[in-house]
């Protein structure tokens, strides 16, 4: 983003990637699904709201500020006529992030997925990307815990089923609620800028006043944490 790399020291065993926004370019398209819905019931908002109030939270947090904001209960029906909508439109639109790929494929420590959507959708989400095959069953959501984000729960479930000390997770967020959940179970964390609903906005809204690490583009993985690159031949004569 126009900034030098901040080179990651601190020694790390697992990287935990957040799905929508992160490892698929998911987020417009689920604001568009979602605001298209919310206003057949009366319930009008914008893409900035989305981002401000929707934006990396569970369907359960989705559903809580629709009630308390507009008072309307968002039943089953809709919950289930969303989910089904957002895989439709998956199944012709939906990519994996530009590079990601490569940058889970040269990790030399174990990684794995950590997002508040269900079950049923990043599974989905990853196979239509082509990415379900770096994580097999290493894929964890907020179906799984009691909190969802911002609350520290999955990450610390996460660390806790994989047998890594928090300290040594580094975790990839787009959302705030990712980063604060992240920031909450101690766990370094840098905030991805390169999906298509944050693009645009100035670091000031996206680093906390320059206390966050930010990157927009998956090329610059490894230049702030070299240390996380497999070395074989191929990476010697690459960097070389």
């Amino acid at each position: 983003m126009g900034r030098d790399p901040v080179l990651l020291h601190e020694p790390i065993d697992l990287v935990i990637f957040d799905c929508d926004g992160v490892l698929i370019d998911s987020e417009v398209i689920s604001a568009r699904i979602l605001i298209a819905q919310l206003g057949r019931v009366g319930v009008h908002v914008d893409f900035p709201y989305f981002q401000k109030h929707f934006l990396g939270r569970s369907w359960t947090k989705v559903a809580a500020e629709v009630r308390i904001s507009y008072g309307l209960d968002l039943d089953s029906d809709f919950e289930e006529q969303y989910r089904s909508d957002l895989l439709r439109a998956f199944e012709t639109e939906l990519q994996a992030v530009h590079g990601v790929e490569t940058v889970i494929d040269r990790l030399n420590v174990v990684s794995c997925v950590a997002t508040s959507s269900s079950p049923r959708r990043v599974r989905r989400s990853l196979e239509l990307s082509g990415l379900s095959r770096f994580f097999g069953d290493r894929i964890f959501t907020a179906s799984q815990v009691r909190n969802g984000k911002p609350a520290p729960d999955l990450f610390l479930y996460v660390a806790k089923a994989m047998g890594v000390k928090p300290t040594r997770c580094l975790v990839i967020e787009d959302s705030v609620p990712g980063v604060i959940a992240a920031q909450k179970a101690g766990m370094p964390v840098w905030r991805f800028a390169g999906g298509s609903h944050l693009r645009g906005l100035p670091p000031a809204d996206l680093d906390q006043g320059g206390g966050l690490t930010v990157f927009d583009k998956w090329t610059q993985f490894f230049e702030m944490a070299p240390h996380l690159e497999k070395r074989d031949k191929a990476a010697e004569t690459h960097h070389g």
